[in-house]
């Protein structure tokens, strides 16, 4: 998998010019989760989030695995981006 590097607002961006199909959202979720900026982890969780909810099943797996190393506040920071994000979206 070759290692993808953006600002982490320009996934909002990319996944609006892109569509929010399940599987977009997940390679979102992948790219920010090889990123290593602070809150990295806290924008993958909320990609997956959202790609699950779309239904991708990697996705929920793997936003699985990622909580199992977050904080209960890095949680619910994700959990609450992602639900701002699908207010706007």
């Amino acid at each position: 998998m070759a290692l993808v590097r953006f600002e982490v607002g320009s996934a909002d961006h990319a996944a609006v010019g892109g569509g929010y199909d399940g599987e977009r959202l997940y390679r979102l979720g992948l790219a920010c989760a090889d990123a290593s900026t602070p809150d990295a982890r806290i924008e993958a969780h909320k990609w997956f989030n959202i790609a699950a909810m779309r239904g991708n099943a990697e996705a929920a797996l793997l936003r699985r695995e990622l909580a199992a190393e977050m904080t209960p506040a890095e949680i619910a920071g994700a959990q609450r981006a992602a639900r701002e994000w699908l207010t706007l979206h």
